[in-house]
Order: structure tokens, then sequence, then C-alpha cells
């Protein structure tokens, strides 16, 4: 623990700081809200956790102010299938699958990216 990352007061940081694992327990990260079913709800940061040699910061919201999770609506859930959508289907085959292909990488499924380049051709003959 660096002595310089304690400040319960503000009074160096501008809000109260304090090392990794060492904050009040009335005091969530996004993730640990999210896991409880709850977000910020337009609240400001109450306080912060540096880690990493003071390199990384994480915002702390107050418990009591958080509010429930907005209920996914059949408009989002349709938004977020057709992204996802893009993610896991493979341009040469046109198969989707379960999980998110590489495709920054490899441009296409692994079965796909493992084709000579006639075989490719000959597949987008018969896909497209």
């Amino acid at each position: 623990m660096r002595a310089v990352d304690l400040d319960p007061t503000g009074e160096r940081h501008g809000l109260p700081t304090w090392p990794w694992r060492l904050a009040d327990p009335g005091l969530h990260t996004r993730r640990q809200l999210r896991a409880l079913g709850l977000r910020p709800g337009g609240q400001e940061p109450a306080a912060q956790i540096v880690y990493r040699r003071g390199a990384r910061v994480a915002y702390l919201y107050r418990l009591d102010l958080a509010q429930p999770v907005r209920p996914m609506t059949p408009g989002r859930a349709a938004a977020l299938d057709r992204a996802m959508a893009k993610r896991q289907t493979c341009p040469l085959c046109l198969v989707r699958y379960d999980f998110c292909l590489p495709l920054r990488t490899l441009g296409s499924c692994l079965p796909c990216s493992e084709l000579t380049d006639d075989e490719r051709e000959q597949l987008a003959a018969l896909t497209g």
C-alpha cells in the first residue's frame, strides 16, 4: 500500500481516495452495482480507488443512491441480437456460431481460415 493513495478526506485528489481493497463498504464500482442488479443512476462518483501504483483508478458510487437496472425492452433485445449476429456470423460460409468469431485477426471462422484460395473462391460462388 502506498501512503499517497490513502486520502479519505479528498484533500489531495479531489475525491476521497483509497488503495486497492480498502474502501468503505457502502461504496461500489459499476461492476459491483451491476452484479447487484443496480446502476449508478446519474450520481457522480463518491470516491475512488487507486491501484497499479497510481496508474489506474476505479470510481466508487454510493449504494443507497443506486437505482435498479432498466429492464430489457424488445427493441433493445432485437438491436443487441443484430449487433451480435455481425460478430458471430462468418462472412465466407454465412454460418452463425454461439460465440464471437476472430474477424479482426482471421477474417472468418476457424474452418474457413484454413481453406486455400481456390477453396475460398468455390465457397464464395456457392454462398453468394
